[in-house]
């Protein structure tokens, strides 16, 4: 028995995804399915779900960390599928991996989309609990005013990457891909140009 266990190969990620199955099902019988759906069956759609919406939700699950969305984003991931399903191409993969594809960003947009949320939250609560003070608000103004005087004062990488991801809530990721700049030339013009700002702010200060 224990040359028989050990030579028994090990599971592949197909054995696991069908463990449950008689027999793998063959990647013809899920590209007849979308397209099928991509004439408008919806039979095929449902048969389609009911083969993979378990594995899309949990590897949304495992993005996530939330059930609630997880559950949201499989079904918004299954109407992608009926909307899209013209669009798929067999010579760039399989179907399982063009829809765990569109599961995967559906779900790090999702975490993207919460980030910034709270991002934004964090940032404007201060302002709300100050507007209760007439005088908290012209304070609050002029220290905007020389916030702006002194980010204009950056050098212009350096304004570019703050104001990115400081105040259009890209992540540094994100700002290196649409200024087509190095992520580390990001990063170095962001601490660079904190370091200035909290300088020229001081200084500031002290004027006044």
């Amino acid at each position: 028995m224990a040359e028989e266990r050990a030579q028994k190969p090990s599971a592949t990620l197909g054995d696991v995804l069908y463990a449950k199955r008689e027999a793998p099902v063959p990647e013809q019988q899920w590209v007849t399915l979308v397209e099928s759906i991509a004439a408008g069956d919806q039979l095929a759609l449902h048969a389609l779900y009911e083969m993979a919406h378990r594995i899309v939700f949990t590897l949304i699950m495992r993005i996530t960390a939330n059930r609630e969305a997880a559950e949201e984003l499989t079904i918004d991931v299954f109407h992608d599928i009926w909307r899209r399903a013209s669009g798929y191409d067999a010579a760039n993969g399989t179907v399982l991996g063009w829809i765990m594809n569109q599961a995967r960003s559906r779900a790090i947009d999702r975490l993207r989309f919460e980030s910034r949320k709270k991002r934004s939250h964090d940032d404007a609560q201060p302002l709300v609990e100050a507007a209760a003070d007439p005088g908290d608000v012209h304070e609050l103004r002029e220290q905007g005013k020389s916030l702006r005087a002194a980010v204009a004062a950056l050098a212009p990488g350096e304004r570019q990457a703050i104001e990115m991801t400081f105040f259009a809530g890209l992540t540094h990721a994100e700002a290196a891909a649409r200024l087509n700049q190095p992520l580390g030339t990001i990063k170095t013009r962001i601490r660079s140009g904190l370091h200035k700002l909290r300088h020229m702010l001081a200084e500031e200060a002290e004027k006044s």
